[in-house]
């Protein structure tokens, strides 16, 4: 039985939908199975591979393959801000902060009023502009200004 493209694409919707409503076992086995079943390079959504990514990073601990598919999420659907908030949770779970701040400052420039970049954002918490903005943030100057900034704001 040969599946279309659009039988794999509801099927990947369906995926999609209950990784969102937080049913991350049910989604990943559904869009496992969508990843199985297009050996023909079906175009399947970003979103598809953004949810497939950040499940298998998260739940398979499989990160650098769930990193790729995030990535890949971005070239196949760069407008979708829901790409970049799990390209930013993948960065999170591999510990690179920097990265996931950038991913979530696209997903914000796309749409500044995404529930779930918003949310992923005071989760991870944004850090203050730099003192001296000229300079960058690793500037011996906004390193020493900023934690006497900081000293100042706790008392």
């Amino acid at each position: 039985m040969t599946t279309t493209t659009t039988e794999l694409n509801q099927a990947a919707q369906r995926g999609v939908d209950a990784c969102k409503q937080g049913q991350w076992k049910e989604g990943l086995a559904i869009l496992g199975k969508v990843a199985e079943s297009d050996r023909q390079g079906a175009e399947l959504t970003g979103l598809f591979y953004s949810y497939l990514g950040y499940g298998i990073a998260r739940y398979e601990r499989r990160s650098k393959e769930g990193l790729a598919l995030c990535q890949h999420s971005i070239k196949v659907q760069f407008y979708e801000p829901e790409n970049y908030v799990n390209l930013a949770r993948v960065h999170l779970l591999t510990r690179n902060r920097r990265k996931a701040v950038e991913a979530l400052t696209r997903a914000l420039k796309l749409n500044a009023m995404h529930p779930r970049a918003i949310a992923l954002a005071r989760e991870i918490g944004w850090r203050r502009p730099p003192v001296l903005p000229f300079l960058s943030r690793d500037n011996f100057l906004n390193r020493i200004l900023g934690k006497m900034r900081h000293q100042l704001q706790q008392k």
